[in-house]
């Protein structure tokens, strides 16, 4: 089982970036979440085709299961 934590930004012109982070630390809470989106916007680190993150569009946790089948 694999978690990935990803999360959305927007640009100063509106447009969708995403960062994910593997494994993120348990358990999550969502204002934590949205606080350190903050700081990663005001930190101004991120670009995206020349436009810094300007807003927090969300956060989705995803859970993924893998099952690998043996082939021989």
């Amino acid at each position: 089982m694999a978690k990935t934590l990803m999360l959305y930004f927007l640009t100063g012109s509106g447009k969708t970036v995403n960062l994910s982070v593997n494994d993120p630390k348990e358990p999550l809470n969502g204002d934590e979440i949205k606080s350190a989106m903050e700081q990663i916007i005001a930190a101004d680190v991120f670009e995206a085709k020349g436009e810094s993150l300007a807003a927090v569009k969300e956060a989705r946790l995803v859970d993924r299961n893998v099952e690998i089948f043996p082939m021989s």
